[in-house]
């Protein structure tokens, strides 16, 4: 059975209909038992008068012979009360036992249409709209909860794939007008009859637009992360800490940041694209809200069940109560170095890419300023390191 014994359904229904079943079957024997004595003692009396009503009452030995009688009804009352209590409870017994038992059986079946709603609601939770109930047979108030729910989930998958439809073609309506302005400012800049002020402003132009790029991309993964993960593939943790810390080199150093790895195999099966985005947010972040001649470590290790990446840096000081404004979209700490360069993505996007996948993100405040990060992913049927 599905779900813990407590609070079961199926559980309380068997009870309750064994508690009945012993309560009628005790309330019948009861009733017999009462019935069956009360026919005894009085066919008895009725013998015992009728034979010895011919015989004077004053008869020493009548009287004897009265009361010897007198004692063997008792006894033949009390043998059979004794009896019909045993026997009558024991197949009362047996009875109720038999009677919870089909009471179990028969539960089951009429809550299966239930536990067929229950597993698909656990599938949709686990980031999926695919899945139906297609509930058969007649018509009944089950089936048709069945069908509701069914068409729920249609107007859901419908609505999703169309907020689907709107990210990618927005995106494309985005990016099209900013690579133009890109190709523009190029060529402008690459005039040499350009003066030193077109040049200045054409390069504050293009990092104006190389931060509008890296948003609508920021937006696009996080709308692909919160969508299920379709492709999945066995991957190592380890490999892409590397390359996210070949990428950002250049920039911690032009930050003076000191960026010390220990890279352990940590093979989890999961989006290659989404995974490597998800570590190079948390390296980005490390390296950029940091102060310079701070230090950054990149940890990778394997456990029995799921893989980790711990990222820490040093840091402006983080009270514990900020740390949840961390992952919210477009949320920043006005007090953290480099926080007018972020747009307020990067922890948003490692969440929502680690719980796409099953695992979590913590962040935890380092006394001395700065941020701890962990991720913890579910290894699934990753090969064994």
């Amino acid at each position: 059975m599905r779900g813990s014994w407590h609070g079961s359904l199926r559980v309380r229904h068997t009870l309750m209909f064994g508690l009945m079943f012993l309560l009628a079957g005790s309330a019948v024997l009861g009733g017999v038992m009462i019935l069956v004595q009360n026919t005894m003692d009085y066919s008895l009396s009725v013998a015992l008068t009728s034979k010895f009503e011919k015989y004077p009452g004053e008869d020493p030995q009548v009287a004897n012979l009265i009361t010897t009688q007198e004692v063997s009804k008792q006894i033949i009352m009390d043998s059979m009360r004794d009896n019909l209590l045993t026997k009558g409870g024991s197949t009362v017994l047996a009875v109720c036992l038999v009677a919870t038992a089909a009471a179990w059986w028969l539960s089951g079946r009429l809550l299966r249409p239930l536990n067929m709603i229950t597993d698909t609601a656990h599938r949709i939770a686990g980031r999926t709209l695919h899945k139906r109930i297609e509930l058969d047979g007649p018509p009944s108030e089950v089936k048709s909860l069945a069908d509701s729910f069914d068409s729920m989930l249609d107007r859901l998958d419908e609505a999703f794939a169309g907020q689907g439809r709107f990210i990618a073609n927005a995106a494309h309506e985005l990016k099209t007008p900013i690579a133009l302005n890109r190709t523009l400012l190029d060529v402008a800049m690459a005039r040499p009859d350009s003066p030193p002020q077109m040049l200045r402003l054409g390069e504050n132009l293009l990092a104006v637009n190389l931060r509008h790029e890296r948003l609508i991309d920021s937006l696009l993964t996080l709308a692909r992360a919160e969508d299920a993960v379709t492709d999945r593939r066995p991957v190592d943790l380890a490999q892409l800490a590397g390359y996210a810390l070949d990428v950002t080199a250049k920039a911690a150093a032009e930050q003076r940041v000191q960026v010390q790895a220990g890279l352990a195999a940590a093979p989890v099966v999961g989006d290659p694209v989404l995974l490597e985005q998800l570590i190079r947010n948390l390296v980005d972040n490390a390296v950029r809200y940091n102060h310079p001649h701070g230090f950054v470590w990149v940890q990778t290790l394997a456990e029995v069940g799921q893989a980790e990446i711990i990222v820490t840096n040093t840091g402006a000081l983080i009270s514990p109560h900020e740390v949840p404004v961390l992952f919210e979209p477009f949320r920043r700490l006005t007090d953290r170095v480099g926080s007018a360069r972020g747009s307020g993505l990067g922890l948003s996007i490692v969440r929502a890419v680690a719980q796409a996948h099953g695992g979590d993100a913590l962040a935890i405040p380092r006394p001395d300023g700065g941020l701890s990060v962990r991720v913890i992913l579910p290894r699934g049927d990753a090969p064994r390191s």
